[in-house]
């Protein structure tokens, strides 16, 4: 338990953000989903429940769920389908997610990924010369679209740990299509910067004026197409949305791009099916963290940096007015590197690429984590390679999937104390760049490795018919090891950067003691296996110097995070709920 005594000082406690140092290597991989400012927040408190998200109008629509007397899969459901209105360039019906639900007793992982067409070959994103395609050459249009699963997911939740009526969820989103939403500062900044967006006339109608120019903060946007795909969802349930007009409506999108259309057809909508796993557990000190399986690499990837950091004293290097210890950097870093390394060459989906020994417990053996820790030493080791754990190291190559951000993340604690922590998406900004029937289609196939296999062999996460793509995303709880009491849901969008989004605040709370949003506050730092990446404009000169001398190719980089966390803190002996969101967007945490 994570025990507070000056409760004005939990709410009052802001991270202070440091001078910007100069840019040391100008370094824009793929540009993340864009930036839209910094507003600091204190955190919100609650005694019964609460829901954080990142948007105001959708935490309301869990809220209102809540309030009824509805299940966090409620709560859940309902500040979804607001986000996929609000927030449409991050999440949405045209997408996937990712789900853990604690029911107080047993925590599950629901698997809402999005499935690859059956006539696809490995050979999709590469062009006629066998090379990789460029990445938005490859976006936008039909190509990358994969069988949107968010829906039937959110379905078979709501059959299993729903207490309020199905088309009641749908009530709130509804009404704001109807009534009109003034668009937000975030949307409307990213719809500036947007390319191709305006080249599908249905989404040029909606998100543009006559004259092309975005739709301005406050503009009252209304989305009747979605108010009616919505309404024959809660009328019908999903079937309403794969195997009705709303699916040939789909496919007939996809098939018919003029310039890259897609392979999805009615029977791979119709298809699809939503899984049920086991979620990934280990032991860290006094907590126990469940994250979620493959086909995410994000439960797995924390795991084992925390398995790695475990063997390290990071404890010792707490933040010092939210400005980080070099020493706490190298050794986040230096951990990050090894995980990314296993994720990149192991982590697939499972039902097409079995993991070392078949199962997660080689990856995540303590014995195995130990030889990786000690791997790490003064300086930095730069490239890390995968490791092999016990011998049982498969002939795989490495993925070259780009993976990036357009996501949100929901956190839900409702009054019963079952929680979800569900991380959403439809990959790139806008996804697809289509729009069917009120909603965008993703990109998620983007998500696959580009080429099919290298010298080494095949890779895990290439193409295949009917396969879900690898995913970074990282629903994430925390509980007491000895009590299994429920201390964390925590998530982040952010692409392949999830992981170390995730990972900061569980190293923040767990090895330093900060609050939720103290530690959401903390500068985005870390290691994808390659440059050591800073957020830029939020650390000192100090760091990059710091870093630099041992060795670290320092690169400072746009992080634009979007983690959603509720902890339970105990406050002059009573336990109450602490929600968290990013500064980084515009999310809030409401309870009572």
């Amino acid at each position: 338990m994570i025990k507070t005594t000056v409760f004005v000082a939990v709410l009052s406690a802001l991270l202070t953000g440091c001078s910007s140092p100069p840019v040391v290597k100008p370094y824009i991989p793929i540009e993340p989903e864009g930036s839209s400012g910094y507003t600091e927040k204190s955190g919100w408190v609650a005694k019964k429940f609460m829901v954080a998200a990142a948007n105001p109008l959708a935490v309301d629509a869990g809220y209102q769920m809540l309030k009824a007397g509805g299940s966090a899969v409620d709560a859940a459901i309902a500040t979804q389908m607001v986000l996929g209105l609000v927030e449409p360039q991050s999440s949405g019906l045209g997408g996937g997610a990712f789900m853990l639900h604690f029911d107080g007793a047993r925590v599950l992982a629901y698997d809402g990924r999005e499935t690859a067409p059956r006539n696809v070959t490995g050979k999709l994103f590469q062009n006629a010369e066998g090379k990789a395609m460029p990445f938005h050459e490859a976006v936008v249009g039909g190509r990358a679209v994969g069988v949107p699963g968010v829906l039937r997911m959110l379905e078979l939740a709501h059959k299993q740990n729903g207490k309020l009526p199905w088309a009641t969820l749908f009530n709130p989103a509804i009404k704001l299509a109807t009534e009109g939403f003034a668009v937000s500062p975030r949307l409307a900044i990213l719809l500036q910067h947007e390319t191709y967006l305006k080249q599908d006339p249905v989404a040029a109608a909606y998100f543009y004026d006559a004259q092309g120019k975005p739709r301005p903060v406050g503009y009252i946007l209304k989305n009747p197409a979605l108010a009616e795909t919505m309404k024959a969802i809660a009328r019908d349930g999903a079937n309403a949305f794969y195997r009705g007009q709303i699916a040939h409506d789909i496919a007939a999108k996809v098939a018919q791009h003029p310039t890259n259309p897609g392979e999805m057809g009615l029977h791979d909508i119709s298809s699809y099916k939503a899984k049920v796993r086991e979620p990934v557990c280990s032991d860290y000190k006094a907590w126990t963290v469940c994250g979620m399986p493959p086909p995410s690499s994000g439960g797995i990837a924390i795991a084992q940096i925390l398995g790695i950091l475990e063997k390290k004293n990071i404890a010792a290097y707490s933040p010092v007015n939210g400005a980080w210890n070099a020493n706490a950097v190298h050794l986040f870093a230096e951990a990050g590197r090894l995980a990314y390394a296993d994720r990149d060459r192991y982590i697939a989906d499972p039902d097409f690429a079995p993991l070392p020994g078949g199962s997660v417990q080689p990856l995540l053996d303590k014995k195995y984590l130990a030889r990786r820790a000690a791997l790490i030493g003064d300086e930095s080791m730069g490239k890390a390679q995968p490791g092999d754990p016990f011998n049982t190291r498969l002939a795989w190559a490495t993925s070259t999937s780009p993976e990036l951000p357009s996501t949100s993340h929901i956190s839900v604690v409702d009054a019963k104390g079952n929680a979800v922590a569900m991380t959403t998406t439809i990959e790139n900004g806008f996804g697809s760049r289509q729009m069917v029937d009120g909603f965008l289609l993703n990109n998620e196939l983007t998500d696959f490795s580009f080429d099919p296999s290298d010298v080494n062999g095949f890779i895990a996460n290439r193409v295949q018919p009917g396969k879900r793509p690898r995913s970074s995303m990282a629903p994430t709880f925390v509980f007491e090891k000895g009590t299994k009491k429920l201390v964390l849901a925590v998530g982040s969008p952010g692409g392949a950067y999830i992981i170390n989004y995730v990972g900061k605040v569980l190293v923040g709370m767990m090895d330093w003691g900060l609050t939720v949003q103290q530690a959401i506050d903390l500068p985005n730092v870390g290691s994808r296996n390659g440059p050591t990446e800073l957020e830029r404009g939020r650390v000192p000169n100090t760091l990059v110097r710091a870093l630099t001398e041992r060795q670290h190719e320092v690169q400072l980089v746009e992080q634009t995070s979007g983690l959603q966390g509720i902890m339970r803190l105990s406050i002059h002996g009573e336990e109450v709920w602490f929600g968290g969101t990013d500064p980084r967007r515009e999310g809030i945490a409401k309870g009572d």
